[in-house]
């Protein structure tokens, strides 16, 4: 073998590297097959996410889609959050102060007059916070915003990077952003914190 075709041969081999490393990789959880998350969505026993409103979307929502964490399907919160309050709490699996407020969140949810809330789960694996819901007992409609530095849902409401963070989205479609207090520890701050929107 001469020293140009070893040269070429090199070359060609450092080429196909090249061309594999850029390869897409499947290693979004948001892509796995639903059926890798299926007993994990059964643990967690998720209510349903919200269906679509006949009422005006929201216009902040408008457009914006997320997979509904439960069973996977697409929902777009501009038009499932239509027509009446709700809280959106967004959270990820590794943010200690998420598996605090998460259940004071399930507890307020049961309460007479409580305004719906839908979590939006974002920078960590589906499966993982499949996994937390089911372990904290929380059972809370939820929506995941792809487990990335940034989502749809995250860009829409321009979250900001410390997590947990609230939204009310009122019965006219404003979405107000909770400032006081950041976490809730109890079910009467996030009564006071959605005030007369019920």
């Amino acid at each position: 073998m001469t020293t140009v075709t070893k040269w070429a041969l090199a070359a060609a081999v450092l080429v196909v590297a090249l061309i594999v490393a850029l390869l897409p990789r499947g290693g979004d959880s948001a892509a796995k097959p639903a059926e890798e998350l299926a007993p994990a969505r059964s643990a967690a026993a998720l209510q349903p996410c919200p269906p679509p409103s006949a009422a005006q979307p929201v216009k902040q929502l408008e457009g914006v889609t997320a997979d509904c964490l439960g069973d996977g399907a697409s929902v777009d919160l501009g038009r499932a959050l239509a027509g009446a309050p709700v809280l959106v709490n967004v959270w990820a699996s590794w943010c200690e102060p998420c598996r605090t407020e998460l259940p004071v969140l399930q507890e307020y949810a049961k309460q007479p007059g409580a305004v719906r809330v839908l979590g939006v789960q974002v920078q960590s694996p589906a499966k993982d916070g499949l996994d937390l819901l089911a372990g904290l007992g929380v059972h809370l409609p939820s929506v995941f915003d792809g487990d990335g530095r940034s989502g749809p849902v995250r860009t829409a409401l321009k979250v900001p990077s410390a997590l947990p963070a609230s939204y009310l989205v009122t019965a006219a479609g404003e979405v107000r952003f909770i400032a006081n207090p950041r976490l809730f520890g109890n079910t009467d701050q996030v009564r006071a914190a959605v005030g007369g929107a019920s």
